[in-house]
């Protein structure tokens, strides 16, 4: 979907609740083309809970704020839609769907964004070729595109099988909700490269992350700190080096009195005397992946 134009994704105090507790606080971000946003923070500060509610993953309630894509509304739209529109998720978790093969799932995509015939012999073929081409691009086993999507592979592959599908699909923005996690160095290389050769001709991204590792490679243009639901910081890259000299204990609220009830991180935990209320389950939550992930 690359082109010259240049497209914004803009979020604009949003708010967000899964379940009674809210999670999102008042998030303001752009990412336009060619640009690489990094939001960064500690487990449970809102960071996979903002990829999951610009994407439309059910289960999260918007009380507040608006998303829009080159001035259209997005949070109005399907999930399905909001892809077709040019919105993309690599998801930290990615999701095994047995009995279709990625060549058939980007084909079907594919068909739908540009109107081509996604189930056509020879268009089905083109997918197949273009995937194989990703996968050796970025050293994944060719063999491993044919497979049922994302069955039978490693956390690592399930990685790499992401980046191999964002680069067929080319959409206008990307959101990496922690694309790094389960890659080994050398893999980590191989698609962030890859990430930063699609903003060359045009992608925006937006990257979640917990560490800059990946950021030595996916260069940023701004780095973003979420901490409790809101960005309590931004600047250039050097403030990614700052983060990993000092970690996030400059951007944490003071440490309350005793007896205090504070909520910590967005989940809405109490402490001290008289405290009980808990966090609501988000009811569609991936049942392997880790909590605070799922809410961070």
């Amino acid at each position: 979907m690359s082109d010259p134009t240049t497209h914004t994704l803009r979020i604009e105090g949003l708010h967000a609740t899964a379940g009674n507790t809210e999670i999102l606080r008042g998030v303001d971000l752009e990412v336009s083309s060619g640009r690489v946003h990094a939001v960064m923070g500690p487990n449970g500060s809102g960071k996979s809970t903002l990829a999951h509610v610009v994407m439309g993953r059910p289960g999260y309630e918007v009380t507040a704020g608006s998303v829009t894509l080159d001035g259209a509304d997005v949070l109005g739209l399907a999930p399905w839609e909001r892809a077709q529109a040019g919105l993309f998720l690599a998801m930290q978790h990615p999701t095994e769907v047995p009995g279709v093969s990625a060549a058939q799932a980007l084909a079907e995509a594919l068909a739908l964004r540009d109107g081509a015939n996604g189930s056509g012999a020879d268009h089905l073929e083109q997918i197949r070729r273009m995937l194989e081409a990703e996968a050796g691009a970025i050293g994944l086993k060719t063999e491993l595109v044919e497979r049922p999507l994302n069955v039978d592979m490693s956390g690592g592959e399930k990685k790499r099988n992401e980046t191999v599908q964002l680069a067929v699909l080319q959409p206008r923005i990307a959101i990496l909700d922690e694309i790094d996690s389960g890659l080994d160095i050398d893999a980590l290389r191989a698609c962030a490269n890859r990430i930063e050769a699609l903003t060359e001709i045009g992608l925006g991204v937006l990257a979640i992350t917990h560490f800059t590792r990946v950021l030595e490679y996916l260069r940023p243009d701004e780095v973003h700190v979420i901490v409790d639901g809101r960005i309590v910081g931004s600047g250039g890259p050097e403030l990614a080096e700052a983060l990993e000299a000092d970690g996030y204990a400059p951007y944490l609220p003071d440490e309350p009195e005793p007896g205090v009830a504070v909520s910590i991180g967005g989940l809405g935990s109490a402490l001290g005397a008289g405290a009980g209320s808990s966090a609501a389950d988000d009811p569609f939550a991936d049942p392997w992946a880790d909590q605070l992930d799922e809410l961070g």
